[in-house]
């Protein structure tokens, strides 16, 4: 049996007009897995990690502590995944990034790379840069 072109493509069509290809990715610093797959059409953000086996590659992973996304924009796990989502999982931060610029603020200021008022560059042209 043979077929046209376009009876092969409104076959793979009929095949998959009720599957959705998505992405799940997750990183840690020494290694990161993207994994690319076909789920049911109306999946929740949940049931695609779930299917996908990225908690079984990375046991760290608890999707009651770790936020979510779709396109680096934070997600719920109820919200239903669309054709090439890409679902990222985030991992829980280190450290506060505002106290982290603040630390490095002061130490900048304690080395005579800050402006000690301003907090910004020192201008060597000013009068009391000296001080």
């Amino acid at each position: 049996m043979t077929f046209e072109n376009s009876e092969l493509s409104s076959l793979d069509d009929s095949v998959n007009n009720d599957r959705v290809t998505i992405e799940v990715v997750y990183g840690v610093p020494h290694k990161q897995k993207i994994l690319t797959l076909l789920v049911a059409e109306g999946s929740t953000v949940e049931q695609a990690i779930l299917d996908s086996g990225v908690i079984t590659l990375f046991p760290e992973i608890d999707l009651k502590v770790n936020k979510v996304g779709v396109w680096n924009r934070a997600v719920k796990l109820s919200e239903v995944v669309n054709d090439l989502d890409r679902i990222e999982v985030y991992r829980p931060l280190i450290a506060d990034p505002k106290d982290v610029r603040k630390r490095r603020a002061e130490k900048a200021k304690l080395e005579g790379r800050a402006d000690k008022t301003t907090g910004g560059r020192v201008n060597p042209l000013r009068v009391d840069a000296n001080k």
